[in-house]
């Protein structure tokens, strides 16, 4: 049983599920694209580069989307492999270098030029009858890897174990709408999302009972998904932004969120 009741988790998502609230996170870089073609490819590169020093993550980001000029679509259908390879060649954030963004940006214009969008790519490797989205995950990530691309680091595969959590993260921007998530995906129910599952999100999950794993794999993000639904049963990632500030933010610690549940 958990040591959290739904009165505390609702408390904190409406204080702390705010905008002013997004600092230091890369999803506040996908305010800046009302075109759902452009925020898909720059939601992409957010959470693909959302590892490391946060500091460095917000200024990957921020190259990256700035080289692609205003709008990221347009980069991408203007362009090809060997231009991304010639324009990020100086490119390096912790394990990747320019080689496996030009890989990133290669799939996905493949996949854009062969489904049309990275939304249809998404639900195309979507079944009703699948009780979560892992293995559209998996369709989604082969997609994006075929014909030799290698994007190395930049994004796991959960048929592999990993929890995936930067691809859970983007499908959370993607999917969801309310006053942090821009959204702007159709034909996905936020009810098959699972939780993005990192050091902090682990401490939680364990802190609410939701798992006893001790290592953030993806059987550990399907047991702490499945916590939250006991609790918003249609969104179960709806507390995952206002939770993972505490520990994020250097104004909130982890310890805060402690005193306010068990």
């Amino acid at each position: 049983m958990s040591c959290i009741q739904k009165t505390q988790l609702d408390g904190i998502y409406n204080r702390y599920n705010r905008r002013s609230f997004v600092h230091p996170d890369p999803l506040e870089f996908l305010y800046s694209y009302k075109d759902i073609r452009d925020r898909e490819i720059a939601g992409l590169i957010a959470s693909a580069l959302a590892y490391g020093r946060v500091a460095q993550i917000l200024k990957s980001v921020s190259f990256v989307l700035d080289t692609m000029d205003e709008s990221p679509y347009l980069f991408l259908q203007n362009f090809d492999k060997n231009f991304f390879l010639s324009k990020f060649k100086q490119f390096k954030h912790r394990f990747a270098d320019g080689k496996n963004l030009a890989a990133l940006l290669s799939g996905a214009k493949k996949v854009i030029e062969r489904f049309g969008s990275l939304n249809q790519c998404f639900i195309s490797g979507l079944s009703p009858d699948h009780e979560n989205t892992f293995f559209a995950m998996t369709f989604f990530v082969n997609e994006l890897t075929s014909s030799g691309n290698n994007p190395g680091h930049l994004i796991a595969s959960p048929k592999k174990g990993s929890a995936c959590k930067r691809m859970n993260l983007f499908l959370r921007w993607m999917v969801r709408k309310d006053r942090v998530d821009p959204g702007g995906w159709k034909g996905i129910d936020k009810a098959k999302l699972i939780v993005p599952i990192d050091t902090h999100m682990l401490k939680i999950g364990s802190m609410f009972g939701f798992t006893s794993r001790k290592q953030a794999g993806i059987k550990t993000a399907f047991e702490i998904t499945e916590g939250f639904k006991t609790f918003s049963p249609k969104d179960p990632v709806k507390y995952d932004f206002a939770l993972t500030r505490f520990g994020i933010r250097d104004d909130m610690n982890i310890k805060n969120l402690f005193s306010l549940s068990c």
